[in-house]
């Protein structure tokens, strides 16, 4: 076994910590935790209310309620994360629209009554009918934590560690539902005739050329 001096000792762990602020500080925060600064609420019909409350952006509960993002953001090569939780409602309640190069998508968590995964929309068809659907129950009041990662070539999606889409999109048409999801571009959040909460809401570039570790 190699033993360490008191300052060696003391010289790993300083390497370690300083790491760990780097790896920390490749995260640029989108949420100030106290405000809407960057977003806007979506002009959707018939929307619910938003606030900023005990730290936690509240998306209340309309047909669609939804911000976006109103600042510069990349279009493709980036990874997001957030946490949000559904608090009252039975449909989605974390839905994501995000470029894709020269286009957008929208990530839906918890759509057609609750429970569907998936993409909306690749090669025209929604979440529900696409090769990246699948059905997950969420726990109303639950926390849960989101990583969406968008490179030119494909998109990736996972739920508290768990990688729950990996889309290759190559030659495929990526776009969005017909409809008023194009208010939400380039980034946004919104809900579906449900109230959730979302927090920790920040984003990277991706290295070029290289993907994630999963």
């Amino acid at each position: 076994m190699v033993r360490l001096s008191r300052s060696e000792f003391a010289a790993l762990l300083l390497c370690g910590v300083a790491g760990n602020l780097s790896a920390q500080k490749d995260w640029t925060p989108l949420f100030d935790g106290k405000s809407l600064a960057g977003w806007k609420e979506v002009p959707f019909r018939a929307h619910g209310e938003v606030q900023v409350k005990d730290g936690i952006i509240v998306i209340g509960k309309g047909h669609l309620t939804g911000i976006t993002w109103t600042r510069d953001f990349p279009k493709s090569g980036y990874e997001i994360r957030f946490e949000a939780m559904r608090i009252d409602g039975g449909d989605f309640f974390a839905g994501i629209t995000f470029p894709v190069k020269d286009s957008f998508c929208t990530w839906v968590n918890g759509g057609w009554g609750g429970t569907v995964v998936g993409l909306s929309s690749l090669d025209n068809e929604d979440a529900s009918e696409n090769d990246t659907s699948t059905n997950r129950d969420f726990v109303k009041g639950r926390w849960y934590a989101f990583r969406l990662v968008v490179m030119d070539d494909r998109i990736q999606g996972h739920i508290d560690g768990e990688l729950i889409i990996d889309a290759g999109i190559t030659g495929r048409q990526v776009g969005l539902r017909p409809g008023e999801m194009d208010l939400m571009t380039p980034l946004g959040f919104a809900t579906y005739s449900t109230v959730a909460g979302l927090r920790k809401i920040e984003y990277r570039r991706l290295p070029p050329k290289q993907s994630p570790k999963q």
